[in-house]
């Protein structure tokens, strides 16, 4: 059992609209860029920014226009569900990087994402550049009955998509891209779908009867993959479910799956971002209470590799 630390909650400075609460609810994706910790929410239009080492209230910064409705259902139909984020290496006009924010796609709602640039010391720079994932997403709806993607990884010249099954049909997967053809479509106003280079599916057992799906993952520097996934008791990618179950995993470059621990407590991670010190994986974790009075956790723990 792997056990965590609680660091703080994810409070912020100001909401996006009057009636929100000071705090991120929904915390979905996780990416460190040195002493800067971004988050991105399934329930927000904006990406969340955080100091690692100070407790102050962390802020907002938008990604796309506009205003969600404050009642739950309603905005659950129209959120973009950002779910997953990555740190993308200099390219064309990015020189310092950029994030990478993408929509599950498991409504035709929920296929938008951003690029967002980031300045020498990994602080954002400029306003985000809204995407439409079509190009990547659409060709997947053939491969999946039910799309739903929760994490994005680039190793190398890979961009790796993370599809998380659910009850009754456990087809977690990894998606592999080539990361250039796939940004430089996803920049294009006119580029043709893009067909995956790879799909390898992935069974990470079960607890309970209910099968564990990732969640989130992060890459390493020798190109395995961390992920988090959890065993949420509901047969619908839509609807949420009760957590029974949380876990650690590491999958090889190759898309073997290396090794898998339980948390001790089945709270729903939904974001990850490790750290290497020698055989030690330092981990940062980030929670979805499913509840939008409860803030989101960020969390450490660490495991050997």
């Amino acid at each position: 059992m792997i056990t965590f630390t609680k660091i703080r909650a994810l409070d912020i400075a100001a909401a996006a609209s009057p009636k929100r609460p000071l705090h991120l609810s929904a915390a979905s994706g996780l990416v460190c860029v040195g002493s800067t910790i971004y988050v991105v929410a399934d329930d927000e239009l904006h990406l969340g920014v955080f100091s690692k080492g100070l407790s102050e209230p962390g802020r907002l910064v938008r990604l796309f226009e506009g205003v969600l409705p404050d009642k739950k259902a309603v905005r659950k139909r129209v959120k973009p569900d950002l779910e997953a984020l990555t740190l993308v290496p200099p390219f064309e006009n990015f020189p310092h990087g950029a994030l990478l924010a993408l929509g599950s796609g498991s409504r035709p709602n929920r296929g938008r994402g951003a690029l967002v640039a980031l300045d020498s010391d990994g602080t954002v720079l400029g306003s985000p550049r809204e995407l439409d994932m079509f190009p990547v997403l659409g060709p997947l709806h053939e491969a999946f009955d039910e799309l739903n993607i929760e994490g994005a990884v680039i190793i190398g010249d890979e961009l790796r998509l993370f599809q998380r099954g659910k009850k009754g049909q456990a087809n977690n997967a990894i998606i592999s891209y080539s990361v250039w053809q796939a940004l430089a479509g996803l920049q294009s106003s006119k580029s043709d779908p893009i067909k995956p280079t790879a799909i390898t599916r992935l069974d990470l057992g079960y607890i309970s009867g209910v099968p564990f799906c990732f969640t989130d993952a992060t890459a390493l520097a020798n190109g395995d993959m961390v992920f988090c996934a959890v065993a949420e008791d509901t047969e619908d990618a839509y609807r949420d479910g009760p957590c029974i179950g949380a876990a650690i995993g590491i999958v090889s470059h190759d898309g073997q799956l290396l090794s898998m621990q339980q948390l001790d407590r089945p709270l729903k991670v939904e974001g990850i971002s490790a750290q290497e010190h020698g055989d030690v994986l330092d981990l940062l974790l980030v929670t979805d209470p499913d509840d939008a009075e409860i803030p989101a956790l960020l969390l450490s723990a660490s495991i050997a590799r």
